[in-house]
């Protein structure tokens, strides 16, 4: 495996900028001359204009602009928005004035960290034609600064009066910003980096095209073609293999370069200074800067109305299934910790460690992922977040355009008029006051034992599951608990309501001051759908059913319901395990949205008005039609009287 010169990739930009900065009289100014007309000025000015360096220069032929600064305190400002706005940063020194040296470490690059300039550090030590014989080297007074200060990513001395070393400042530069070190390998423990790692892994799993756990010479040969193009001859390939096997003797098998191998392979070129090697493979199979799928291998930006969601398609479904079982290694129809790192070892890293996917879907007894709460993960990241969704199928294997693993549903509205939906995915909203049993409503859902005590939610939570149907199919139901201090600055956005196929509230029903407070909630979402043209159905559960009732439940809950024409509310106990099929009747009304669809009094007066209107508009529009067919017959009636 040979290094080549790479190509930006689609996310970089077509020319760089890099800033010069450092102490008065380091030498800043002369050395960006020098290098751009090769010729030592008579005469600088203080702050030289933009410079551009000519393509030439450099192998990448990617121009550079170089931006001259004062280290005058008058232009400070002026200083921190060109670092602010650079792809990489050269901080100079004099080699004959230590005391602009230990400037770097006690200004200079602590200023940088201040102004939270993330990029590249090149260290230049100027005017080496004036450095004292006797001064320590070059990597003796580096080799402190640099533990401390990682961003710095390499030294180099230069003098622009003899011309020494002047073109190669600039190129570790621009090299610094083509083929960053950060992203790929880790200094301090000099080891490849882990999302490095996963891209590499996933590259070589995409080249083992036999699936034997190795590349053979043929698929070696290929991989070069690829990423290189032009092939290894038979000679070099034996070279590479004996490289690796002198130093990493389970690097190479009887089939060829192994995992180990190729990681160790990427790590060589990396501590010889040949990053470029590695960017132009992780460049060639799509990758970017940040170590993910650049743009243009994911999907294209999705158009759709609020009230769409994104599903997942069958075929993006069957291809999980195989996948599942794929690393289902030990055969007991669930994923355990170690088999689902395992499946997303080729992406940069496991989606569902974090909110808002972590602990949403239901395990079993041992804390296994089943394949329907494999599946269920999946629906909820597509439904929250398709392109990152798609992103990681493609990842973990899928091979398909990806826009084939989607699907856009129709608008709910429509759903609403057809009074039905073809979605195969559910979103319910669970609104309710505290202490009334949201939490324990969705811990249920997914199958965690009831739990004494009470525990604030915070944030919004997802609880998501298989709902098996009356036809033998399974739908998903997503139930997501919206805490009750954040429902105002949800229905601040008007289409708040927008991606819910269902509202559910909960109340404790031996709690009068608990109903009286979910009411209010209902008529003010249904309120809400009313003024916005989303009006949700809703349904009301009355929770903790273990307990006796307040004394006027009874009269209340069935008064508010005749009221706004919902169904009475659903009595069940978590604590006892008797959930009244909550689940089946929550997805039964989403599914049918128009029977669940409360209405306030302000949405009768409302109906009620445009009723009228149209009525009025219909008796206008009828005298109308008889006043036109009278002039009509009038008219018919003279003419004959006249002939």
């Amino acid at each position: 495996m040979a290094g080549g010169a790479s190509a930006l990739n689609s996310n970089s930009t077509t020319t760089i900028r890099i800033v010069v900065a450092g102490d008065r009289g380091t030498g800043k100014s002369s050395l960006i001359v020098t290098a751009a007309a090769e010729a030592f000025p008579a005469n600088v000015p203080p702050v030289l204009p933009p410079t551009r360096l000519p393509e030439d220069m450099f192998p990448d032929r990617v121009p550079v602009n170089v931006i001259d600064t004062s280290a005058s305190m008058e232009n400070r400002g002026r200083l921190a928005e060109e670092l602010k706005s650079a792809d990489a940063v050269v901080l100079t020194y004099a080699c004959d004035k230590p005391s602009t040296l230990d400037r770097l470490s006690t200004f200079w690059l602590p200023e940088l960290r201040r102004l939270e300039v993330r990029v590249p550090v090149i260290v230049v030590g100027c005017k080496l034609d004036l450095r004292d014989e006797q001064a320590v080297s070059l990597e003796q007074v580096m080799s402190p600064i640099m533990q401390q200060f990682r961003e710095i990513e390499t030294c180099i001395e230069c003098s622009a009066f003899k011309h020494i070393q002047l073109p190669e400042v600039f190129y570790y530069a621009q090299k610094a910003v083509l083929h960053p070190t950060a992203p790929l390998f880790d200094q301090e423990a000099q080891t490849l980096k882990p999302r490095c790692v996963r891209a590499l892994k996933r590259i070589f799993i995409l080249c083992d095209n036999d699936r034997d756990g190795a590349l053979s010479d043929a698929e070696l040969n290929d991989f070069q073609v690829k990423c290189f193009n032009a092939p290894l001859q038979p000679s070099e390939i034996v070279g590479v293999k004996r490289v690796v096997q002198d130093k990493l003797s389970e690097g190479v098998n009887e089939n060829g370069l192994t995992l180990t191998g190729f990681l160790f392979l990427h790590a060589l070129f990396i501590e010889k200074g040949r990053l470029e090697t590695t960017w132009t493979v992780l460049r060639k199979f799509g990758y970017n800067n940040d170590i993910r799928l650049s743009d243009d291998q994911l999907l294209p930006p999705i158009t759709r109305s609020p009230d769409q969601s994104i599903e997942l398609t069958s075929e993006a479904f069957e291809f999980l299934r195989g996948v599942f079982s794929l690393f289902d290694i030990d055969g007991d129809g669930a994923l355990n910790e170690l088999e689902l790192e395992d499946l997303f070892s080729t992406a940069p890293e496991n989606p569902w460690n974090e909110a808002p996917y972590a602990n949403a879907a239901e395990k079993n007894a041992l804390e296994r992922l089943s394949l329907d709460g494999f599946l269920s993960q999946w629906a909820l990241m597509t439904l929250l977040d398709p392109i990152r969704s798609v992103e990681n199928l493609i990842y973990i294997g899928y091979s398909d355009d990806p826009s084939s693993a989607i699907r856009i549903t129709r608008k709910r509205r429509v759903d609403r008029n057809k009074k039905h939906s073809d979605r195969n995915v559910f979103q319910c909203f669970v609104f309710g006051p505290k202490e009334s049993g949201k939490s324990s409503l969705l811990n249920s859902f997914v199958g965690r034992p009831f739990v004494e005590g009470y525990t604030p939610t915070i944030e919004e939570r997802y609880a998501v599951n298989v709902v098996d149907q009356p036809d033998g199919t399974k739908k998903t139901l997503i139930l997501r608990e919206i805490p009750e201090d954040a429902i105002e600055k949800l229905l601040l956005n008007k289409d708040a309501l927008a991606a819910c196929d269902i509202a559910v509230f909960v109340h404790d029903s031996s709690k009068e001051s608990s109903w009286i407070r979910a009411t209010e909630l209902l008529v003010e979402i249904a309120s809400h759908g009313e003024s916005t043209g989303y009006e949700v159905p809703c349904l009301i559960v009355a929770a903790k059913d273990d307990f006796d009732p307040y004394p006027t439940a009874i009269q209340d809950s069935t008064r508010v319901s005749q009221d706004m024409g919902i169904e009475a509310p659903i009595p069940i106990s978590t604590k006892l395990g008797d959930f009244n099929n909550i689940f089946g009747r929550i997805m039964r009304a989403a599914e049918h949205p128009h029977l669940s669809i409360p209405e306030t009094e302000a949405g009768k007066t409302r109906k009620h008005y445009h009723r009228l209107l149209n009525r009025s508009l219909m008796v206008v529009s009828v005298g109308a039609a008889v006043a036109v067919v009278g002039l009509a017959a009038y008219r018919v009636y003279a003419t004959r009287k006249n002939a």
